[in-house]
């Protein structure tokens, strides 16, 4: 079974490529860093009070290749899609089609026979926020994800089956230091629960409310590069002798679709910085996908997390809102928006900053502990400048 990596450290009116004003260049600063973890490809970008500060994009598409990147490439996002399809929930939760409140077995009860009680009542807020007492992805988990069933079925069907397959056998467990569980098979249930409500498959609510309103115009969902073509650059690993594979196209390049709500989003550098921003502002500028307060929610603190054996810059503790984590770094003056994301052959984090209107966003193509640690530089030399 192929490695599982998902990471957590914690426009119409709006497009924050569309400024008047120039951008920074910080090829500079990213080269550096990309040599520095001997990274394919590195890019990043800063927004500030809705405006494109900075942008920068070094390395190659392709490892070993000269296909140099672009900021108008994609790059895979991975569990950074929480946040969107949390932004989804919002959006019906707004239109009386879903609560906070909503339980699984409200919603999916019907359609699903036999459920746990204590697994049927799980709500909505819960699993936003991790704290349903569903696990992290465990060994059963993974079987699930990538069981060759998963063929016989269309995407709705197979999520409600994969949701089916857990709650039926398990109830909800919570381990004894916190409620808080990374659970990507949580999110893959807010995306029944949001199919169910809306009557339409996630990925259409993806493009429909999301990408095309706010202008990401390079959005989309799965791998990342045209099958055939190395025109995004592609997701690589690393083994433990420091050889790099890459994984273009195909199923090797992503985790099954299934997952989608929990995160198979990819945009170009710009794009992500699009919806950085439209989060930085809190409601401040269009579109209006969903009300100020309701997006002031999605960003509020729901759990406490201690965080075992943090990696090197990293927080030792946290919170969880919903789709964000909240962390203070050395170099924040109070914990910020943060969220990292990864499908074990890519890496992308964001950082924001609502009370100096802050967005930066940094993605590389391939997977690890040094992708980790060049983000994390990339966001304290950025942060630093742009705020300090």
């Amino acid at each position: 079974m192929r490695a599982f990596v998902w990471c957590l450290a914690f426009l119409s009116s709006f497009a924050a490529s569309g400024t008047a004003r120039s951008q920074d260049s910080i090829d500079q600063v990213l080269s550096e860093i990309r040599e520095k973890y001997a990274l394919p490809a590195l890019a990043a970008a800063v927004v500030r009070n809705g405006n494109l500060v900075a942008e920068g994009a070094v390395g190659t598409r392709l490892a070993g290749a000269d296909i140099p990147v672009t900021v108008d490439d994609r790059f895979h996002l991975g569990s950074d899609t929480k946040a969107m399809t949390a932004t989804l929930a919002a959006m019906l939760i707004e239109e009386g089609k879903l609560r906070w409140d909503s339980t699984i077995g409200e919603v999916l009860g019907h359609d699903l026979p036999g459920l746990k009680p204590g697994f049927a009542k799980i709500t909505l807020e819960q699993l936003l926020s991790h704290t349903s007492g569903i696990p992290s992805d465990n060994e059963e988990i993974l079987k699930l994800y990538f069981s060759a069933d998963a063929y016989d079925h269309g995407l709705t069907e197979w999520r409600l089956h994969l949701v089916k397959e857990w709650g039926s056998k398990h109830e909800p467990k919570f381990p004894s230091s916190s409620k808080f569980q990374y659970a990507n098979l949580g999110y893959i249930t807010v995306g029944a629960m949001i199919e169910k409500a809306s009557g339409q498959p996630w990925e259409r609510l993806m493009y429909e409310r999301i990408f095309l309103p706010l202008g990401l115009k390079t959005a989309g969902l799965g791998p990342q590069a045209t099958f055939g073509l190395y025109d995004a650059p592609v997701g690589h690993r690393r083994d433990d002798k420091g050889k790099l594979t890459a994984f273009p196209w195909g199923e090797p390049a992503d985790l099954p679709a299934a997952l989608g709500p929990a995160g198979l989003a990819h945009m170009s550098i710009k794009d992500f910085a699009t919806w950085a921003a439209w989060n930085a502002g809190e409601g401040k500028r269009g579109p209006q996908l969903i009300k100020a307060e309701t997006l002031k929610r999605l960003h509020t603190p729901a759990v406490e997390m201690q965080i075992k054996d943090p990696k090197p810059g990293t927080p030792k503790s946290g919170s969880y809102a919903f789709g964000w984590g909240l962390s203070k770094l050395d170099w924040t003056d109070k914990p910020i928006l943060t969220h990292n994301g990864s499908n074990g052959m890519n890496f992308a984090s964001v950082y924001i900053d609502v009370d100096h209107d802050l967005a930066i966003v940094v993605a590389t193509n391939i997977a690890g502990s040094d992708a980790d640690k060049a983000a994390l530089d990339v966001m304290k030399a950025l942060y630093t400048k742009y705020v300090k």
